[in-house]
């Protein structure tokens, strides 16, 4: 149950970036409709990482959320830069690869947050295993598909704008 305005809106922007990330990972890269949503993503990822540090309800201090939160601002933060700069040749590899870490440090947060309303009294086993779940499998499919995906933004990255 949430009870707060600052779990709302917390909330509320955790379903738009959940909506919003998996759209940009899927979709055609480059697009304007990928820099909109993109944007909207970094947006309500903004909104959900600063209601995040507001939240205290848990641990009755900062806890291991707020850890994740710190991580996901990094990876946000460095997914958002190369396409600022545009300075490094290879800048939309970069934005690419920090701004899938951080659409799967979203999911593996969605993932911990369900199991442990579920299962609320094996809290840090299930966050870990959530959160593990889901980054070893990022993991895998990254090791897998990364060559794949560096060729393919390689040959676009003269006709690409983000």
């Amino acid at each position: 149950m949430i009870t707060s305005l600052t779990g709302q809106i917390h909330f509320l922007a955790s379903c738009i970036a959940l909506i919003t990330g998996t759209y940009v990972l899927l979709a055609t890269k480059g697009s304007t409709l990928h820099k909109k949503v993109g944007y909207v993503y970094v947006a309500s990822m903004i909104v959900l990482l600063v209601t995040a540090f507001m939240i205290y309800r848990l641990f009755g201090g900062f806890g291991i959320f707020h850890v994740a939160a710190i991580v996901s601002s990094v990876t946000l933060a460095a997914g958002m830069i190369p396409v600022i700069g545009r300075k490094n040749n290879n800048w939309v590899m970069i934005h690419f690869a920090w701004m899938y870490w951080s659409v799967m440090g979203l999911y593996a947060a969605f993932a911990s947050e369900m199991i442990t309303r579920l299962l609320p009294a094996q809290f840090f086993s299930m966050v870990g295993l959530a959160t593990g779940a889901i980054m070893t499998t990022a993991a895998i499919v990254w090791s897998r598909k990364k060559k794949v995906w560096q060729n393919q933004f390689n040959s676009k990255q003269k006709n690409l704008s983000i």
